[in-house]
């Protein structure tokens, strides 16, 4: 499978409260003072064409979740088979269910229920090795917060200032490790490298197969690792906010036919060498 699906036949409402049941923790993307962010959620209640997510974060660690009503967001979450996404609207904030919450910031988040929501199988959302006969290419860039608010589709000709180059180890529908070049004084502080930092959202530019169009998306980095060699660092990147639009669903079901394409071009170089195995030198 390498597109996005919507499950036959079973209604949204359904769906939803099979997750509010198991309490299956969410993932709640959505843009504040121009630039995406991410928050942990929960299915906390569902009533009539109402959803209401509450913060997952500890009380001493929450912060206010920045969105107004009216705005646009984007859900995820995982359950048996695959991921389920889908794009809504917050309708209504109220203070938190739980009273010690309300000094920390808590609250509730009232969203409409969808019409529908897709489903991608979870093979997609594991990780494949860029083919060793591709040397992919990637731009990564500090979000300025201008360029969120436009479409994800993008023809890759808008100039991108202060950009750094780096290398795509590999891809998955949510994430990629991306490889990029140590500063050269290499007297970055603990936890960072080539000027990237842990938590840091940052935009990302790479053309999957030559000729093709490229594909432009926004991450978050989650780790930053020195390479052996340490003349490189290696970035482990989240993918958001494609679940918020169905502009960005598109994006995902090109993404996710990318991550496809590299798997079958890793088991036919699988399958040649096999046929093919190369005999020890004498």
């Amino acid at each position: 499978m390498n597109e996005v699906m919507t499950p036959r036949g079973v209604e949204p409402g359904k769906i939803l409260q099979i997750a509010l049941e198991k309490k299956v923790p969410a993932i709640m993307s959505y843009l504040s003072k121009q630039k995406w962010h991410v928050a942990k959620v929960v299915l906390a209640e569902l009533v009539g064409d109402r959803l209401s997510v509450e913060s997952m974060a500890p009380r001493k660690r929450q912060r206010p979740i920045n969105i107004r009503v009216g705005q646009p967001v984007g859900i995820s979450f995982k359950y048996e088979y695959g991921k389920f996404v889908f794009d809504t609207t917050v309708v209504g904030l109220e203070p938190s269910r739980n009273p010690a919450d309300h000094r920390e910031g808590g609250g509730t988040i009232i969203l409409t229920v969808p019409d529908k929501i897709e489903v991608v199988q979870r093979r997609s959302y594991f990780r494949v090795s860029v083919p060793e006969s591709l040397k992919v290419k990637v731009l990564l860039w500090h979000r300025s917060g201008k360029r969120e608010q436009r479409s994800h589709v993008h023809d890759g000709a808008e100039e991108i200032h202060n950009g750094a180059p780096g290398r795509l180890v590999d891809i998955s529908a949510g994430g990629a490790q991306v490889v990029v070049p140590v500063g050269a004084s290499g007297e970055n502080p603990p936890g960072q490298e080539g000027n990237f930092n842990k938590g840091q959202f940052v935009g990302m530019r790479f053309t999957p197969l030559p000729y093709e169009t490229p594909l432009v998306l926004s991450a978050q980095i989650r780790n930053v690792l020195p390479t052996a060699d340490g003349e490189n660092a290696s970035l482990g990147l989240q993918i958001v906010g494609l679940e918020a639009s169905p502009e960005g669903r598109e994006v995902l079901t090109r993404l996710i036919g990318v991550v496809e394409q590299y798997y079958q071009i890793n088991q036919s170089g699988a399958k040649q060498k096999d046929a093919h195995p190369v005999s020890d030198a004498v």
